[in-house]
């Protein structure tokens, strides 16, 4: 009898031992005797995009904070992994579109960052910006539109008749009308002259070129968090260049990381910053009419104005890497998806004894 006590304790202390582990192991620095729940995120990425996104930094951070990473196995069935609180992506393609919807379907529960229709909307150039378009916002801080623009699908021939006809006005910003994650699907053309606009490659977009002191601003969004930071871009245009200067000349992607702008000596017209109200409700209408929670805006100025704003491009789910403070801003976001998930998951029914 006292061997099967002590047998007994010795099970306790056991079990209180695994307990405690536990608990430290899923507390936040492991420093609180509470468990905490886990929220589980499924990501699908590529090789390229994990690398940049999944730093070390953040899965720290994140462990820290009560969040596991978990990736996705692309050679199983996505409905056979799991559980996942939030499934985070940014593959391709109409097989991964058909799964996750599947799963959607199959997992009301899960989010899904986001919804694969969504992100097929800011793809296509050519319906891109029409929400900020139908926008028209407008408000004492100032304007925000689209440049003028143009959707050419095929025949480079019938280009120059094409934009005669739009009323487009010279230069024009060229470029690819699908966006597929390639780097080939970020290079802009600048067109000087209405015969060089043959030599342009359809599909494409063209935008009437704002003159913006060469800074855009690039507006990350994620979830209702805002981040904007400074970017060189194109040079302004003179009228003496425009009508001196003829051809295309072709552009890498043009607001990459090396071009940060936030340290240079800018003239305060061009360096400063959209003004945050009209940001935050930019953001808060594009949210909604989009469906997404994950993307960027490059924003310009238009040069010579305080507050007439245009929006030039749509990234889903952007080099947040790149963004400062970049590990703190989504680990908070994922955690409130999961705590808003708990919270609104039902209780269980209490079983009579």
């Amino acid at each position: 009898m006292r061997l099967k006590e002590e047998n007994g304790y010795k099970e306790e202390e056991e079990e209180e031992r695994e307990e405690d582990v536990v608990a430290k192991k899923y507390s936040i620095g492991g420093r609180f005797p509470q468990p905490m729940k886990v929220v589980v995120v499924g990501y699908a990425l590529t090789s390229k995009k994990t690398k940049s996104f999944l730093q070390p930094k953040l899965e720290g951070l994140a462990r820290n904070k009560g969040i596991l990473f978990v990736a996705i196995d692309q050679n199983r069935p996505l409905l056979d992994q799991g559980p996942f609180d939030i499934v985070l992506h940014k593959l391709s393609g109409k097989e991964w579109r058909q799964i996750l919807e599947d799963y959607r379907q199959a997992h009301p529960e899960v989010t899904v960052l986001d919804p694969p229709d969504a992100i097929q909307h800011v793809h296509n150039r050519q319906f891109m910006l029409q929400d900020v378009a139908d926008l028209n916002l407008s408000d004492a801080y100032g304007t925000v539109g689209v440049p003028k623009q143009l959707v050419i699908k095929k025949d480079p021939s019938s280009i120059p008749d094409e934009v005669d006809k739009a009323g487009l006005i010279l230069p024009l910003v060229a470029k690819p009308l699908v966006v597929d994650g390639t780097a080939k699907s970020h290079e802009l053309s600048l067109a000087y002259d209405q015969y060089s606009l043959r030599k342009l490659e359809p599909p494409l977009v063209l935008q009437e070129f704002v003159n913006h002191g060469g800074v855009l601003f690039k507006v990350y969004i994620v979830g209702e968090a805002i981040k904007v930071v400074r970017r060189f871009s194109l040079p302004d245009v003179t009228k003496r260049e425009l009508s001196t200067s003829a051809g295309v000349f072709r552009f890498p992607r043009v607001s990459c990381a090396a071009a940060s702008a936030d340290d240079a000596d800018l003239d305060p017209m061009v360096a400063e910053l959209p003004p945050r109200p009209l940001l935050e409700r930019l953001a808060r209408e594009l949210r909604r009419r989009l469906g997404l929670r994950l993307f960027n805006l490059d924003i310009i100025r238009e040069h010579g104005t305080p507050n007439r704003f245009y929006v030039i491009d749509i990234n889903y789910f952007p080099g947040y890497g790149k963004m400062p403070e970049y590990e703190h801003i989504f680990t908070d976001f994922l955690l409130s998806l999961g705590q808003t998930k708990y919270k609104k998951r039902p209780a269980k029914p209490v079983e009579e004894p």
